[in-house]
């Protein structure tokens, strides 16, 4: 058994990936997939790697080391079950957190579930690009109370486009040299990309209270 330190498996994904594929044989799929699961399902573990390691995966498949079949199904699966339980979880906990919490107040559960009815499609599909707010994104649309049956659409065919894009990514551009020979460098520029979306949005909300 390997330990190791978050940290290290932040900015040393490359590394720590390696390792495990070397020291776990077939089980590393199942780790891949608790990670992923993780990282999707639960608010308090939105800094585990997502993008990056399903990319990293998709390098180490382009090399034959991983089987492509089996880890594009593990993540998508976790993917799906990871957002329907962080879904879930948001819904359970939704009203009481608005009830007994002092910082939550019952107006803004009100504009909650009304954003959700009217944007929960295309927050659930594109939130799932961009890291930490992957994580939140469900959470709210369960305590939004979002219908499920729509949610799990967009659920299923974020999962789906994230991984084909961060995999396919990886299997058909990480055996490139100069990417191959910096994955820990490249994984932190995909992780600074994914985050653009995300502070073009903040401008413009900045922009918005300004006027």
């Amino acid at each position: 058994m390997v330990a190791i330190n978050l940290l290290d498996l932040f900015f040393n994904i490359d590394k720590f990936l390696s390792l495990i594929i070397q020291n776990y044989g077939i089980w590393v799929y199942f780790i891949l997939f608790v990670i992923i699961l993780l990282e999707t399902g639960f608010i308090l573990t939105p800094i585990l790697p997502g993008g990056s390691l399903i990319f990293l995966a998709g390098t180490f498949a382009g090399t034959k080391l991983l089987n492509i079949y089996l880890v594009f199904t593990i993540f998508v699966a976790a993917a799906i079950l990871g957002d329907s339980l962080n879904y879930f979880i948001g819904k359970y906990l939704g009203e009481n957190v608005f009830a007994k919490s002092r910082f939550f107040k019952k107006e803004n559960l009100e504009k909650t579930k009304k954003f959700y009815k009217k944007y929960g499609g295309k927050t659930i599909f594109l939130g799932r690009f961009v890291p930490i707010i992957r994580t939140f994104v469900p959470f709210v649309a369960g305590i939004g109370e979002m219908k499920y049956s729509k949610f799990l659409l967009y659920n299923i065919s974020g999962a789906i486009a994230w991984v084909v894009l961060f995999l396919g990514a990886g299997y058909f551009f990480g055996g490139i040299p100069l990417i191959k020979n910096n994955l820990g460098l490249f994984v932190i520029l995909i992780i600074f990309i994914t985050i653009i979306p995300l502070i073009i949005q903040a401008i413009k909300n900045r922009k918005r209270r300004n006027r």
